[in-house]
This record gives structure tokens, C-alpha cells and sequence, in this order.
């Protein structure tokens, strides 16, 4: 196995090498990055911080975070190769308690389940907003032809991994009475009787899906909508997400921050 290494980039040709795996990773053009270089020098320069995760000599990771209010950081950007997003988040996380952080946050498409799982399962954030079409139309590779909905989450920089959410209770969804209907008939949401949680399915694979039929995808666009923005006006934050697509929300004041 090629050993990891990963490091702060400030270079010239480190931060080119940053932006062009970002270009490939939202399938844009390299001459059109989602984050030009001169972005990326210039937060470097207000205080923030790029770090690139190597696979031998090869890049196989990067990601940039900036310092937010106290105790607070926001996480622009991160993307790995598969297996590498542990190391990536993990390395944001030392650099932003190195500078007395608490907390960071980021934002990412509800509707790609496997990210929900990462931030919410694996690293233990929670989901404290709903954004509706956050960025406005999108022209990248990966998003364009959909509204850009967000889900920011916010991760306890301090928590133990003790605490972190690998459980998705799902014999209590199971359980629990439907009250949304997917585009494809099946039921898309559930609240248990004692109103305490509201459990939320995603489509298996968003980003095909949308390639392939962009109309259906904006239709799981707008049903996941509703269910997230009926739930968190009622204080509800996303709090986990099962290897099989069902999000769990969970009413504020259930062992969940506000």
C-alpha cells in the first residue's frame, strides 16, 4: 500500500495542482476551476489553510478551511479519493483546534447519501440547516440542471469518537407511520409517535440519476425539500444517516445541539 502524506500547501505549483483536482473532481474545465488558484493564494494569505493529502507523489485529497467567528471555522471545500476523506477532515480538524476553534462547519447536497453518511455517521457532525437552492444555478459537471440545495452541518471539534453517531435506528423507522411518498411511490418519510424523530430517504445515487434524468432528480429535489423544511421549522436537526439512503432526524433537545 503507497503511503499517505498529507501537508499545508503555499506554493505556486502546489496550489495549481489543488485547483486542477478540483476542477476534476466537479468535472469543469481546468482553465474554469470551481476554485481558481488566485482564491485559494488569497485565503491562504487572510489566514486559512489548504491541505493536500498524497498518495506517494500523487494528490489524492485537498481541502480549505478558513477561521470563522471565535471558536468557529468554515470548511469551503474538501474532496478525496475514496478511503482518503477521513484523513483529509481529520487534518482540517487539528489545524482549526490548533487555533482554539470549537466547532467548523460546511455545507454539501443533501441528496448525495454517501456524503451524509461521512459527516454525519463516520465523523459525527449534525445537520443544523437547510439551505434551499444556496448557490443558485450551477454550471459544473456534477450539479448542473439541479437547484442547489445545502444541508450545512456543524461538527463538535472536541467530541470524543465515543460519541459519534453509528447507529441509524432503523427497526424504529421500520416501525414508524409513513407520511411522505417518494417520486417512485414508496414511502419517503416517517415520524415516530412520539414525535421525537423524523427518518427521510434519499435516492440511491443523485449524481447518476441526475445525469440520466435530470426531471426525476429535481422531483426528489423538491419532495426531500419538503420533508427537511417541515422538519427543521419544527426543530428537528439531521443527526444520522443508514447504509441503505434513510436520513434521521432528531427534535432538538434529544441530545441534539441547537
Amino acid at each position: 500500500m503507497t503511503a499517505v502524506t498529507l501537508r499545508t500547501v503555499h506554493d505556486v505549483a502546489g496550489i495549481a495542482a489543488v485547483t486542477d483536482y478540483f476542477s476534476d473532481v466537479w468535472q469543469t474545465p481546468r482553465s474554469a476551476p470551481p476554485y481558481p488558484a488566485e482564491v485559494l493564494h488569497s485565503l491562504i494569505h487572510a489566514g486559512g489553510a489548504v491541505h493536500a493529502a498524497y498518495e506517494g507523489a500523487r494528490l489524492a485529497g485537498a481541502s480549505v478551511a478558513v477561521l470563522g467567528p471565535p471558536g468557529d471555522t468554515y470548511s469551503l471545500v474538501a474532496a478525496a479519493d475514496q478511503g482518503l476523506g477521513q484523513v483529509v477532515k481529520q487534518a482540517q480538524r487539528a489545524w482549526a483546534l490548533e487555533r482554539g476553534a470549537r466547532t467548523m462547519r460546511w455545507t454539501f447536497d443533501p441528496l448525495v447519501g454517501r456524503n451524509a453518511r461521512f459527516n454525519l455517521a463516520k465523523l459525527g457532525a449534525a445537520g443544523t440547516e437547510y439551505l434551499v437552492d444556496f448557490y443558485g444555478p450551477m454550471a459544473d459537471g456534477v450539479n448542473d440542471g439541479d437547484e442547489s440545495d445545502r444541508l450545512t452541518v456543524t461538527w463538535d471539534l472536541r467530541a470524543p469518537s465515543s460519541t459519534y453517531n453509528t447507529h441509524d435506528r432503523g427497526a424504529d423507522r421500520d416501525a414508524a407511520p409513513a407520511t411522505h411518498r417518494g417520486p417512485d411511490g414508496d414511502p419517503l418519510a416517517r415520524r415516530d409517535l412520539d414525535d421525537l424523530h423524523v427518518w427521510c430517504r434519499v435516492p440511491e445515487d443523485i449524481v447518476k440519476l441526475r445525469a440520466a434524468e435530470p426531471v426525476l432528480a429535481l422531483r426528489w429535489r423538491h419532495a426531500v425539500r419538503e420533508v427537511f423544511t417541515e422538519a427543521f421549522g419544527q426543530g428537528f436537526r439531521a443527526t444520522g444517516m443508514s447504509r441503505d439512503g434513510w436520513y434521521t432526524l432528531t427534535r432538538r433537545g434529544e441530545g441534539v445541539a441547537a
